[in-house]
């Protein structure tokens, strides 16, 4: 039960980090090729990493292991860590934090 909540929680954590860290790479990235100056200087980019990797690691870690986990069949050992629905998730959630964020960035005087 607890392997199989740990296993769990890594998934969720992966996926969020893997979330934001993309959104953030692309937003530096585009930010710096379109305005000539980065939306986020690299001290903030470490503090929203340090941010973002607290809070998840404590929302995760602190998760309790429950009896449903048992009632599941377990995942293979060439199951891969980041599954299909997870990369979908994880692309669709970045371009919605994208697209708002580029809104706010690029339209927000207006």
């Amino acid at each position: 039960m607890w392997g199989r909540n740990v296993y769990d929680s890594i998934s969720k954590f992966l996926q969020f980090q893997l979330t934001v860290n993309i959104v953030a790479v692309i937003v530096a990235f585009t930010g710096a090729c379109i305005t000539q100056d980065s939306p986020l200087k690299a001290v903030q980019m470490l503090w929203v990493n340090l941010i973002m990797d607290t809070f998840a690691s404590l929302a995760l870690a602190t998760e309790p292991p429950t009896e449903a986990l048992l009632l599941r069949k377990p995942y293979g050992r060439n199951k891969p860590l980041i599954s299909r629905t997870m990369m979908k998730n994880i692309l669709g959630h970045a371009v919605y934090q994208l697209t708002l964020i580029f809104t706010l960035l690029f339209v927000g005087k207006q």
